[in-house]
């Protein structure tokens, strides 16, 4: 018996132009590199006691990209970034709330986006 994926798991997972990222429910959604940097959740970018990003965003090369990524778990995928940076874990929970967001909200400019076909 085959296995059913759920809607908000990731069927398949890309980074080459941005992060493309296939979900269960057949949504792909395209994810800016520079805007999934500059959410990094790490403690080094986001104050761990008050949840205020610390990161400053114009620290961030226009050209970043990934330079590698791996999963962590069965819920979530640590990114290495061109930068150096390499710890923050982005949940595949927050990444689809992410594009949801986006979506309810038209969009939003630098963030999550759906290819037309």
């Amino acid at each position: 018996m085959a296995l059913k994926l759920s809607p908000r798991k990731p069927r398949d997972i890309i980074y080459a132009d941005d992060l493309k990222i296939e979900w269960g429910d057949g949504v792909v959604a395209h994810y800016p590199f520079f805007y999934l940097r500059d959410l990094c959740p790490c403690a080094a970018c986001v104050d761990e006691i008050s949840g205020e990003k610390i990161l400053d965003s114009s620290t961030i090369p226009g050209d970043i990209h990934v330079t590698g990524a791996e999963y962590v778990g069965n819920y979530a995928l640590r990114v290495n970034w061109s930068d150096g940076h390499d710890t923050g874990i982005y949940t595949f929970a927050s990444l689809r709330e992410m594009y949801d967001h986006s979506q309810e909200t038209g969009g939003e400019p630098g963030g999550p986006f759906t290819l037309e076909s």
